[in-house]
């Protein structure tokens, strides 16, 4: 059964809002409330066309909106099929593992490096170490319903707690940390953007040079000590972050 039918899809043709851009919308909330569940099967074009009393081709100008987003994918064979909703994280002090999971996600990780290695410049001064000091380095690949959503980073102080291969893979590291008694408490985090390169577009399965966002975090426990120094890259198909702006009075 199509599951559109169940939805209460609706156009306002009085709207200066263009007809295609009213239904995509309406589909992309679905998927976000899960009234389109991921793997489900969108019914014919047509039949959803003459439902709305919409032409066929703003039906699949919408459609194919959100398979640029990652939400939908063509299938041969097997039709227009429901992803996965983006997730949109908030800019608070959580780890992707947690946020991954409350919005339903299905958190996986595969973990690529788990070493230790010298602290260049950068890291030192992050971490607050000597440069050319061991430092922690981990490597993970972050996946939602066996798709990869992010390339994580990581380097930690020497022997701030025992990081298991096993444990990285089943948990997260901020829920390990806190296993471990460190205490998070602030964090100061850079978001940007650039072109993935080979290695980053062979691991997030992108072209390179594609856009990924980025996030740099250094994280502080409640004694001020640095903890963690993370340099991440992400899908923007797949992910995005979220602000809360406030007027100053």
């Amino acid at each position: 059964m199509d599951p559109t039918v169940a939805l209460d899809l609706r156009v306002d043709r009085s709207s200066p809002v263009p007809l295609y851009f009213q239904l995509s919308q309406q589909l992309e909330a679905a998927i976000e409330r899960g009234g389109l569940t991921p793997g489900s099967l969108l019914g014919n074009e047509i039949e959803l066309a003459a439902r709305l009393g919409l032409s066929r081709p703003t039906v699949r100008q919408a459609i194919q909106s959100l398979v640029d987003k990652g939400l939908l994918v063509r299938r041969r064979g097997v039709g227009t099929q429901v992803v996965h909703s983006q997730v949109k994280r908030p800019l608070e002090l959580s780890s992707l593992y947690d946020d991954l999971e409350a919005a339903g996600q299905r958190p996986a990780t595969k973990v690529l490096v788990n070493t230790i290695v010298p602290a260049s410049a950068e890291i030192a001064a992050a971490l607050g170490v000597a440069e050319g000091g061991d430092v922690h380095r981990v490597e993970r690949l972050r996946l939602a319903h066996d798709e990869p959503m992010a390339y994580l980073v990581n380097h930690l102080p020497p022997g701030l707690f025992d990081l298991d291969t096993a444990q990285l893979e089943a948990t997260g590291l901020y829920r390990l940390m806190r296993a471990a008694g460190i205490t998070l408490h602030s964090a100061r985090q850079s978001i940007g953007a650039r072109g993935a390169t080979a290695m980053e577009a062979d691991r997030l399965g992108e072209a390179e040079g594609a856009p990924l966002l980025t996030m740099r975090r250094t994280t502080f426990d409640d004694t001020g000590r640095a903890v963690e120094f993370g340099d991440h890259t992400y899908r923007p198909a797949r992910y995005s972050f979220e602000f809360q702006l406030l007027v100053r009075p």
